[in-house]
């Protein structure tokens, strides 16, 4: 196995760890920003650190476009083993947060229209809500909610966001690398 894939899987295995740790805490509650500003951070560490060391294993020269190649190497296994372990961590371990979501959504759309300024925006922003009653439009708008956030849509966004990140990431790092670490 590359070198760069297991340093992938490694940052992989650590972020899920303290995903884990920060479950059974309860330290964060329902708060999911620390979780993932901390992927954010590892999958730039896979990459970063993935890169690095198959620079320093390997004698040859290389282009640009290897050292993107080799970055993305850690990183989209990284991407795919987060947002498959998202898919059941949602589905599975903590069952309560897209409940909890859903809920909060819910009550955020139900206060905006309890509002008549809101109201009457968002009559004006949609025709089919002109002449539908407050109980009819909360109904429709919250349909879309209640479809949209389960752990498969989270899974899928997931592995696309990780992919970006990753993808840029790679750009970045190379360059980043190939300008002032390794000078060529």
């Amino acid at each position: 196995m590359r070198i760069t894939v297991k340093v992938g899987l490694q940052f992989a295995a650590i972020w899920i760890v303290i995903k884990m740790i920060f479950f059974y805490s309860g330290m964060l509650g329902y708060n999911v920003v620390p979780a993932v500003m901390l992927n954010i951070l590892c999958v730039l560490l896979a990459i970063a650190v993935g890169m690095y060391k198959h620079k320093k294993s390997s004698s040859e020269e290389t282009s640009l476009l290897a050292d993107i190649k080799t970055g993305m190497t850690a990183g989209v296994p990284y991407a795919v083993i987060i947002s498959i372990f998202l898919f059941f961590y949602y589905s599975k371990i903590d069952t309560n947060y897209i409940p909890h979501r859903v809920a909060e959504i819910t009550y955020e759309m139900k206060k905006r229209l309890d509002d008549p300024e809101e109201l009457k925006r968002y009559r004006a922003e949609n025709e089919d809500f002109e002449v539908m009653t407050k109980e009819e439009i909360y109904e429709r708008m919250i349909q879309g909610p209640q479809n949209a956030i389960n752990a498969k849509s989270t899974m899928v966004l997931a592995l696309l966001a990780l992919l970006l990140l990753a993808t840029l990431n790679s750009i970045f790092i190379a360059i980043i690398y190939r300008r002032v670490l390794f000078k060529q």
